[in-house]
């Protein structure tokens, strides 16, 4: 007889900045989701999947929950909801040295109670008894979550642990995708998120927030692609400083993009980027739509 297969969707939660993409790369072993030290770097939900035993654990990356201010964030905090109610298992991010505010907020959030673990994340950067005050801060919460882990991806012991405690929450299942598939993300899609993570790390901090790309086209070869992409930004003079002086700062950004995306394909890349002034285009709901963005 077969041993009982398991298999189910775990949305990854919490604030900007809690290291959700972080995680979800450790997780797969493979970087699929851009990483940022600026806040609201993720933008929509991605997944990816990791077999583990016998189970397969379907993670959806999320962008972070936070208020509501431009409709490009309308639409962010909407995917993180979603997410949040279209799961069997939520992992709740909380920096170890955060208040429980975050935690109480996304109770309040959470209106299907589904069942959720909480990961005290970046437990490297404080003290011991830091870690066990904000345990014991969390007790007074104990009957609403299954467990609190503090964790450090820096640690890859700590990995198998947390998978097996996921793994113990998901519903018996058949396998709800092939074991081979390691996302179910479209590649332009993940090569946009790489194209916007070089933005974001090779501007000054507030450029990043005003900024978008577009994949244009792909020519797919067998050993070589072609990837022609335009960033979009708001005004005349964000698109000076992404250009910069003699075009260094895009140089810069493309550079640091296409090993971003050779290391993901493992193919030699050459990438083309421009860009394109769209004045207003995270408040106005057609120029969203056009990115990608359904509000």
């Amino acid at each position: 007889m077969d041993k009982e297969t398991k298999s189910g969707f775990v949305s990854i939660v919490g604030r900007p900045n809690a290291g959700k993409s972080s995680l979800l790369n450790w997780l797969i072993g493979e970087k699929l989701t851009m990483v940022s030290h600026k806040a609201n770097a993720t933008r929509k939900r991605s997944t990816a999947i990791v077999m583990h035993e016998n189970n397969q654990i379907i993670l959806v990356d999320t962008p972070g929950i936070h208020e509501k201010e431009r409709l490009l964030n309308q639409f962010m905090l909407e995917e993180a909801l979603k997410a949040i109610g279209d799961c069997d298992l939520i992992l709740f991010l909380s920096v170890v040295t955060d208040s429980l505010e975050h935690y109480e907020n996304f109770l309040k959030l959470n209106k299907k109670n589904t069942p959720h673990i909480i990961l005290l994340t970046k437990v490297d950067m404080v003290k011991g008894e830091d870690v066990l005050k904000k345990l014991e801060e969390f007790k007074k919460y104990q009957d609403k979550f299954l467990s609190v882990i503090p964790l450090s991806i820096k640690k890859e012991s700590y990995k198998k642990y947390l998978l097996d405690e996921i793994a113990k929450a998901l519903p018996i299942h058949p396998y709800l995708y092939d074991p081979q598939i390691l996302t179910t993300s479209h590649y332009r899609d993940i090569y946009k998120e790489f194209i916007l993570e070089s933005v974001f790390d090779k501007t000054s901090k507030e450029i990043p927030y005003a900024t978008d790309v577009i994949i244009d086209r792909i020519e797919e070869g067998e050993r070589l692609e072609k990837i022609y992409a335009t960033i979009v930004t708001e005004s005349k003079s964000q698109k000076m400083i992404l250009i910069g002086k003699n075009g260094q700062t895009l140089k810069r950004i493309g550079k640091y993009a296409r090993e971003l995306i050779e290391n993901l394909s493992g193919k030699k890349i050459y990438l083309q980027l421009f860009v394109s002034v769209k004045p207003g285009w995270s408040k106005n709901k057609k120029t969203l739509s056009k990115l990608g963005y359904n509000i």
